[in-house]
């Protein structure tokens, strides 16, 4: 008996962050970020404010859950996909393969970025995303180009994912400029010298 009840928490927990996290991505789609809160989130989920609460902290973190799960995929393709995401392929190419995918989930969730980053300003580089973009692009650059200070170059290349830029620059007839002007600026990071 407790084991049959045991699994039907996390069955609840399960679907309770799936509505929770759609509620989210709705109210975004509405009113960009500063629709959501906590309680539109929890009506519209239909659970209880405490429930989205306890499970996400705060409104950064709820948003903070959303970026991470439109990532999660790319970040299990990063460390155990097949080249050229995943281990073995060539530096080079390695990075604009990942450059492209990143800039795909910055381009499609740019109000999403956008509310993210006002959310969680104050602790940006301490975002387990975040972390881990930076830790790849640092070691990327390190091997292309040992030379180079390889973190402050991530740094830089992860800076430039800001919500309001990638809206401007992904204009409906050119979805795909960001990623190329970012795959662009990493070259030219790689090239110089």
């Amino acid at each position: 008996m407790t084991g049959e009840r045991t699994r039907t928490e996390r069955a609840d927990a399960t679907r309770n962050r799936r509505a929770v996290l759609c509620a989210t991505e709705q109210l975004l789609a509405e009113g960009g970020g500063d629709h959501v809160s906590l309680d539109r989130v929890a009506a519209l989920a239909g659970v209880g404010k405490g429930t989205v609460f306890r499970r996400f902290g705060s409104r950064a973190g709820l948003l903070q859950a959303l970026l991470e799960e439109r990532s999660r995929e790319l970040r299990e393709a990063v460390t155990n996909g097949p080249p050229p995401l995943g281990p073995g392929a060539p530096t080079r190419e390695r990075l604009l393969t990942f450059l492209d995918e990143l800039g795909a989930i910055a381009e499609g969730n740019a109000t999403l970025l956008s509310a993210h980053e006002r959310a969680c300003a104050e602790d940006k580089y301490g975002d387990p995303s975040y972390q881990f973009w930076h830790r790849h692009l640092s070691a990327l650059f390190a091997g292309e180009r040992p030379d180079l200070d390889a973190d402050f170059l991530a740094h830089a290349l992860l800076a430039v994912f800001d919500g309001d830029l990638i809206r401007r620059l992904t204009p409906a007839d050119d979805p795909r400029r960001f990623t190329r002007s970012l795959q662009q600026m990493a070259l030219a990071l790689l090239d110089r010298g």
